[in-house]
């Protein structure tokens, strides 16, 4: 969809740029290497190491559940990597959380995994997953994107194409048991990791002669994946479609349903088609994952940018009757649309915070149990709107940002399984403030850009312009 940063690849590349090291020298040193202490036999370039386990890692789950909470998505920049206090320092923040760590096995920080057939490269994979460990989260990983080999590119690390059109090309058909078969190589690398999520965004699956979505190749894939999985261990978890939920003007009439429509705008009906065919045909879910925005695909916030976000209640609340209420997960979600460069700069951080709360509030009132934040670290420098934290390539980066404090209270105070209770709210209150609550808190948000004084669940309480406070009950 074009909304993400993306892996230039090159530099990425380690062991295969060792220079002067021949053949029979390169397996030398990856032997040498595999044996040191602690090592988990995280390979380069293209040792056959695939099906190796990784590391030590966290005590496999013996009873996981489809829900794993609220918590963020890894980018190309995150901070397994920059200065040594930096990244300590991020991981304290995350210690003891136990927000779920979400990462692709190509792109957004990983390399190409699998750059020939039956030859891997996990060692940047291996990395973002070590790092969920250490800080206790629960690491997911999203089967996305294909080596490009598998879409009829050339093989090799130093041919891989990490521009944005090549990284958003599926497998062909002929390769789809080839993409299923390093699905189940990553499951096996990574035994801890118990919920996988197949493929992102419906990225090269359109049809083109049929302006839809090409949901009979999707749904191939996901299925072959599926099994896939289920072979290594049943009690993995899998979910998809990982669709983004788009919607148009309601005043539009081409592609607009007629069904799932609000003052937000109206669904767009070939998603709806799409989303249909693979709950219909699909061979089996542990958990149903979507994508979108409150704005439609115009970029509008329909009446505005708080009562946009009741689309996602509305979208949640129809995929939940649609898989009969599976967990629902929200892969990415977004309220703030973004620039040409794809960058969300144009609110105050107040602001973005105080919509991005309301959208959280508005997902879990659809039946949302699951999502993740998808956190655009920046390489470098200070400016890093919408951040969890600042950039952790200088000794004084990974400090926790506003959003941080949302998505992690969140994510503490709503996991999975969560009862919700009904607060009262005052009258004259209602269409100024989102409410969330359980028996021990309760999340307020004020909508509007000025001060307000708020009566919630009896309490009377001032509240500063967009401000986002929560109340112990």
């Amino acid at each position: 969809m074009g909304r993400h940063e993306w892996d230039t690849g090159a530099w990425r590349w380690r062991l295969t740029a060792l220079l002067g090291v021949g053949v029979a020298a390169l397996a030398l040193v990856v032997t040498l290497i595999n044996t040191l202490p602690g090592n988990g036999g995280s390979t380069g370039g293209t040792s056959p190491d695939g099906d190796k386990v990784h590391g030590t890692p966290a005590e496999v789950p013996k009873d996981a559940k489809p829900d794993v909470g609220w918590g963020f998505t890894h980018t190309q920049y995150s901070a397994d990597e920059g200065s040594g206090s930096a990244t300590a320092r991020v991981e304290d923040l995350l210690s003891g959380t136990g927000l779920p760590e979400n990462q692709h096995i190509m792109g957004w920080g990983a390399d190409n995994p699998e750059p020939v057939e039956g030859h891997y490269d996990f060692g940047a994979m291996d990395r973002r997953i070590d790092f969920a460990r250490k800080a206790g989260g629960t690491p997911v990983v999203t089967l996305c994107c294909a080596p490009d080999w598998m879409k009829g590119g050339k093989a090799g690390a130093d041919s891989t194409d990490w521009s944005q059109t090549a990284l958003e090309t599926a497998p062909t058909p002929d390769h789809y048991k080839d993409f299923a078969a390093l699905a189940a190589t990553v499951a096996r690398r990574y035994p801890d990791v118990r919920h996988f999520v197949v493929w992102n965004e419906f990225k090269g699956f359109w049809n083109n002669s049929e302006a839809r979505w090409d949901y009979e190749g999707y749904t191939r894939l996901y299925n072959l994946v599926y099994k896939a999985l289920k072979q290594v261990d049943p009690k993995i978890m899998v979910g998809g479609p990982y669709l983004v939920m788009d919607s148009v003007d309601p005043r539009q009439k081409e592609n607009a349903s007629t069904d799932l429509r609000g003052p937000w705008g109206a669904m767009d009906q070939r998603v709806l088609d799409a989303f249909d065919y693979w709950n219909k045909n699909k061979v089996g879910a542990d958990f149903v994952v979507v994508d979108g925005s409150s704005y439609t695909k115009d970029d509008d916030l329909l009446p505005d940018e708080f009562a946009a976000t009741d689309k996602l209640t509305a979208v949640g609340a129809w995929v939940r009757r649609q898989t009969h209420d599976l967990p629902l997960w929200w892969a990415e979600y977004y309220v703030e649309p973004a620039d040409g460069n794809d960058d969300r700069k144009g609110w105050t951080e107040g602001h973005r915070v105080a919509v991005q709360a309301a959208g959280m509030i508005a997902m879990v009132k659809g039946g949302a149990s699951s999502g993740f934040y998808w956190n655009p670290e920046k390489e470098k420098g200070t400016d890093c709107a919408g951040c969890l934290w600042t950039p952790t390539d200088t000794a004084n980066g990974g400090r926790a940002l506003p959003m941080y404090g949302l998505v992690s209270r969140f994510g503490k105070e709503f996991p999975p399984g969560t009862r919700y209770r009904t607060v009262p709210v005052a009258k004259d209150d209602v269409p100024n403030v989102r409410v969330l609550a359980t028996d021990r808190v309760v999340l307020v948000v004020n909508t509007l850009d000025r001060a307000i004084s708020a009566q919630v669940d009896g309490k009377r309480f001032d509240m500063k312009a967009y401000e986002v406070k929560w109340l112990e009950r």
